[in-house]
């Protein structure tokens, strides 16, 4: 089992905590983590652009001109995709872009992510990650003394309101809970600060 130290607020080492082998020292996919980050970000995409067939285009009902004997082209509508104000061929329309991966895949990917982490030396456990009041310049505080670095990631055992709004408005930074880990936000952020307590809560959820 692999052992890191364990900071108080300040930044001091107050213990030691050994870290689940099945979840903190997995063998590390690279091609798992990018499909998981791939699919990750495909999932993200709204779908929604589209543009106006010549069937969806208002007018155009009528043909401009008889078929035959003006000496002109054919056209049979002023809508045509060949017009000016006509429809777009072949344009973009709504469709899903969800990519699906089983969850046996994903776990391992996230388990390949921090593990990563570890042998990094970026994932920063932390005793009694909590706040009375949100307060952005003392989560600031917090994250230097622990040399966090400039996005960390911060991970708690389950939502922490008041942790959440005090590190919203600190660029690059972002608070998640345990259950809502992904491989892109892991790998997408530099140091993992984890509260104590998230570990038990992550190998709970990732424990093969």
């Amino acid at each position: 089992m692999p052992k890191v130290p364990v900071y108080d607020l300040e930044g001091q080492q107050v213990d030691e905590i050994e870290l689940p082998a099945a979840v903190f020292d997995a063998p590390v996919n690279p091609g798992l983590m990018h499909r998981a980050v791939v699919m990750y970000l495909a999932n993200q995409r709204t779908g929604t652009a589209a543009t106006k067939t010549r069937a969806m285009v208002r007018g155009g009902g009528r043909k401009p001109w008889r078929q035959k004997g003006l000496g002109r082209a054919r056209h049979g509508s002023i809508r045509s995709p060949i017009w000016r104000g006509g429809g777009v061929t072949f344009g973009p329309q709504p469709r899903d872009y969800r990519q699906k991966m089983p969850k046996k895949a994903r776990r391992s990917a996230l388990r390949s992510a921090l593990t990563s982490k570890v042998r990094e030396g970026s994932l920063l456990i932390v005793d009694g990650l909590s706040m009375e009041q949100p307060s952005t310049k003392g989560m600031a505080r917090i994250l230097d003394n622990l040399k966090a670095g400039r996005n960390p990631l911060i991970v708690t055992a389950e939502h922490d309101a008041t942790v959440y709004r005090a590190a919203r408005n600190l660029p690059g930074t972002a608070v998640m809970a345990a259950r809502d880990l992904n491989t892109y936000a892991v790998l997408r952020h530099g140091a993992l600060v984890m509260a104590r307590e998230a570990v038990a809560a992550v190998e709970e959820v990732l424990a093969p």
